[in-house]
């Protein structure tokens, strides 16, 4: 009865939105046309109204010339249309049906001399540029950058942060032409005021070095965001303060200063609300993002399953307190030279709880288990950066930067397993310190007029030092440890892994000429690692049982050095252009645990393909293929048993190989201002023909395992789409993905092949009206088959959301945002169904730097969040324990 309700308010909101499309609208449409009637691409049409209440419209022409321009029917308008190099058509128009009608524009003649035109278009088209006149698409209400972006025609900002642009994922953010702390969109949307953005400039295929354009191959997509006159020379920001019930509590300042020299950012987070301002997802971005997983699996995966990264992986907490603080600075110590540094300083005090049901398939007798954890963290990070940019000349570029990040992460867990074989309480300590450091250089010169020489090395530097203690009162992996009788049982475990490594890499860019280059690549890349543990028991009386004797502990240290050549032809035939390469490497590794010493080597010729056609600016097909290899991360090859958990045991191979691995894809962009249609579709397809898989054995929920090579092949497929279509105030997108992934698994000496199936699919519905509310409305339908010795599991999840934003009475914005999730687990016809509300209403009148909020979270005082998933033997249903309703009122105060 609730939920239909709370659904029904929904349905009425969306129907008084749309209602307002009834408004009558006429289009104009035609060609703008140079004299010669040859049609002008990107041309400007700008439909400024007379009365105040109609929005301004504006129409690009697309590569055939033609526009189309929605105007309201029976109001007067001054259309302007220009382009470049061309005298502006200016004329009045008051139309009542539609119209057709070409618009032909005079070249101008005079244009080295002084002209004044007092029309600028909102947004100008090149090549690789889009540059957005921002006061044309806002209304004055917006806040911060995010709220100007999601105005921009082709321009979208998810709930994450994420920002793409014609479909194309924004990579990096630049202010005044200077990267935005670590370049992550995320700290710049949501902390840069609004009234201070003046233009944004897209910029695709972009390079940091201006003289590798054209060379590199780029799919880097920045933002410039250029700021108002009034805000250079001057500090500039907001403070945002609030108190609410229960205690909780927030302060928020974000403060800039722009100068032609000198520049200085400083924001501030301070909360015990559950907004995180450094997530798992910003880390992986500042070590280089989801490119990894495209280019070096393994080591994106190594990032992902670090211990730093578990600290930072959870979303929901019964309790969080967040203290974070970033300061960037930029000095200009001449036209050439350019220093650069930031600070991010990041603690967390968070508190989590689960029940989890545990399904163990692949085995003769599958159980299931039931599990309730409960986690106190403590996560403190700081990192910091040093840049040195010298720019001599546009043929000379240097650049020199130093990072330094040092961890403590601390963690106190407590477990309790339900299991037909145990009922078991088992307490959990972690301490992880670390500290990393890294320097880079780069340096790129142009040789000659057909040479361009690049230079590219680092050095790392990696000591982590987890701790973790297990405390139980019953004997645990009983036959895997060696445990003496005691009354508790107090398992320690010590392991310091240091890594040193240099990559280096020299490379020749050599143009034959407009269509050919060939491109030549020497490179090494080191790597100089320790592994060292230590498991053992703390008796009761003070004495130590060292697991050594059961061959437990490690000291083992593994060399890896790849000495590589690489051969590229980049050639251009019409509108495609193709790069086959090859990469010769040559590996050489050492392994040294204990006293045994183990030396190899091989040579691998690496194959790769990249091809791009260009139908247009705005369309074009990527094709791309890889042959790869990874050599195993230095726990892997570490002989000796090592404990990973309460209920595991692990041991590597010394005689682990590479792994080998195809990966290929191929995707179509297209994007139309003119249609207001995006297309974004791919398939990737990735063959492992030699990999590195555990075996396991299983007893109840304790487990040993150990590494092999093994070489049955395995199949992973994804095929994605998105589609969006804009039609007058209204913006429907669909997005689908569907991915297919066959693997095997050793389970009790049982070889079994394996598959998922996944499919998920959303379709939402947006306005974007001036006046009146807007709202986006979507629904999730998620599908999800994991098939397994002949057994079946299959998830149903779905999900209807809806987004409210109104700004009212000139002064008042109201945000709202509700979501109805349904989880399904079909095999065993359980269902879980949760909704989640959040609203806020803020006030400021134009004048005044004085703004009032009111803000409310989970108001329905939703209890846990359900998710399902699947893991090697595993299928599991979760509850995670979330924060309760919190009511805040706020005070923000603009510099």
């Amino acid at each position: 009865m609730v939920c239909n309700l709370k659904f029904n308010v929904v349905i009425f909101l969306l129907l008084t939105a749309v209602s307002s499309l009834q408004a009558q609208t006429i289009t104009i449409q035609g060609k703008v046309l140079d004299s010669l009637q040859q049609p002008l691409q990107y041309a400007n049409l700008l439909a400024v109204p007379s009365a105040d209440d109609v929005d301004v419209t504006f129409a690009i022409t697309n590569q055939d010339g033609v526009y189309n321009l929605k105007l309201q029917k029976n109001q007067n308008y001054t259309v302007t249309t220009s382009y470049l190099g061309f005298l502006p058509n200016i004329e009045d128009l008051n139309l009542e049906k539609d119209t057709f009608k070409d618009i032909v524009l005079k070249e101008n003649l005079n244009q080295l001399d002084e002209v004044t035109i007092k029309y600028t278009p909102p947004m100008v088209v090149k090549k690789d540029t889009i540059i957005y006149l921002t006061d044309k698409f806002v209304t004055g209400e917006e806040r911060k950058l995010k709220d100007v972006l999601k105005k921009l025609p082709g321009v979208d900002v998810d709930r994450s942060g994420n920002v793409t642009v014609n479909g194309t994922k924004v990579t990096k953010v630049l202010v005044e032409n200077k990267t935005f702390f670590t370049g992550n969109s995320k700290l710049a949307i949501n902390n840069i005021p609004a009234d201070a953005v003046d233009k944004v400039e897209v910029l695709d295929n972009y390079s940091d070095v201006a003289m590798l354009k054209g060379l590199q191959d780029s799919d880097d997509m920045a933002l410039n965001i250029k700021l108002k006159e009034d805000k250079k020379n001057f500090m500039f920001g907001d403070i945002e303060a609030g108190a609410g019930i229960k205690d909780r509590y927030v302060l928020h300042p974000s403060v800039f200063y722009y100068s032609p020299k000198t520049n200085v950012n400083v924001i501030g987070d301070l909360n015990n609300t559950g907004v995180k301002s450094f997530t798992i997802k910003d880390y992986l971005e500042f070590e280089g993002g989801i490119g990894k997983l495209l280019t070096d699996a393994g080591t994106y995966f190594k990032l992902y399953r670090s211990d730093f990264a578990q600290f930072l992986d959870n979303q929901d907490y019964k309790s969080s307190t967040n203290q974070f603080g970033a300061f960037n600075i930029r000095q200009s110590i001449n036209a050439a030279t350019d220093l650069s540094a930031y600070a991010i300083v990041n603690n967390e005090k968070n508190t989590t709880a689960s029940n989890t049901l545990n399904t163990y398939q692949n085995i003769d007798q599958p159980f299931t288990e039931q599990r309730f954890a409960n986690n106190a963290l403590d996560n403190f990070f700081t990192i910091g950066k040093v840049t040195l940019e010298y720019k001599p000349t546009v043929k000379e570029d240097l650049n020199v930067s130093t990072v330094v990040k040092v961890t403590n992460n601390k963690g106190l867990g407590v477990i309790n397993t339900i299991n037909p074989s145990q009922d078991n309480t088992i307490s959990t300590t972690n301490n992880v310190t670390g500290l990393n450091l890294k320097q880079n250089l780069s340096y790129s010169r142009k040789l000659s007029k057909t040479h361009t020489a690049t230079l590219q090395s680092t050095y790392s530097y990696q000591n982590d030092q987890p701790i973790t203690n297990w405390l139980t009162d019953q004997q645990i992996l009983q036959g895997l440890i060696p445990l003496q009788t005691d009354i508790n049982y107090n398992i320690k475990q010590t392991k310091t892994v240091n890594t040193n490594s240099v990559n280096t890499i020299l490379k020749d860019y050599w143009v034959l000429n407009n269509f050919n280059h060939v491109y030549m690549s020497l490179g090494i890349n080191a790597a100089f690692n320790s592994f060292n543990t230590t498991d053992l028991q703390q008796l009761s009386d003070g004495t130590i049982n060292n697991f050594e004797t059961a061959g437990f502990n490690n000291q083992l240290h593994y060399n890896l050095i790849d000495t590589y050549l690489g051969l590229e032809y980049k050639f251009q035939i019409g509108i495609a252009t193709f790069k086959p390469a090859a990469y010769l490497h040559f590996y050489n590794w050492q392994l040294n645990a204990f006293s045994n010493r183990n030396a190899n080597s091989k040579t691998l010729l690496l194959p790769q393909f990249t091809s791009k056609i260009e139908f247009s600016n705005s369309e074009k097909i990527s094709v791309k293929y890889k042959l790869d290899a990874t050599f195993p991360a230095v726990n892997r090859i570490a002989n000796n048993f090592v404990l990973n958990n309460f209920n595991s045991v692990y041991k590597g191979d010394a005689n682990l190989s590479n792994t080998l691995f195809h990966s290929a894809s191929i995707s179509y962009h297209r994007f139309s201002l003119f249609r207001g249609l995006n297309y974004n579709l791919s398939t990737t397809y990735n063959k492992r023909i030699k990999s590195i898989k555990n075996t396991i054995q299983l007893q109840g929920i304790e487990q040993f395992s150990t590494s092999v090579m093994f070489d049955q092949p395995e199949q992973t497929v994804n095929v994605s789409g998105l589609i969006s279509k804009s039609i007058k105030k209204l913006k429907l997108k669909f997005n689908s993905r569907w991915s297919y992934n066959d693997y095997y698994q050793i389970v009790n000496q049982n070889t079994s092949l394996n598959s998922s199936k996944d499919f998920n699919n959303t379709l939402s519905l947006e306005t974007n009206f001036k006046n009146h509310p807007n709202i986006e409305v979507g629904y999730k339908y998620v599908t999800s088959n994991y098939k397994s010795r002949g057994n079946l599991t299959q998830f149903l999840n779905t999900s209807f959301f809806t987004n409210l934003e109104y700004d009212f009475l000139n002064n008042f914005i109201f945000k709202a945002d509700y979501s109805l999730d349904t989880f399904n687990n079909k095999t065993t016809n359980n269902t879980n169904q949760f909704d989640m509300a959040n609203a806020s209403l803020f006030y400021q009148t134009e004048d005044s730097p004085w703004g009032f909020e009111l803000s409310a979270t989970n108001i329905f005082d939703v209890k846990f969040r359900q998710t399902n998933n699947f893991s090697d033997f595993l299928i599991q249903d979760s509850q995670s324990f979330i924060l309760p309703r919190i009511i805040m009122f706020k005070v923000a105060y603009k510099l």
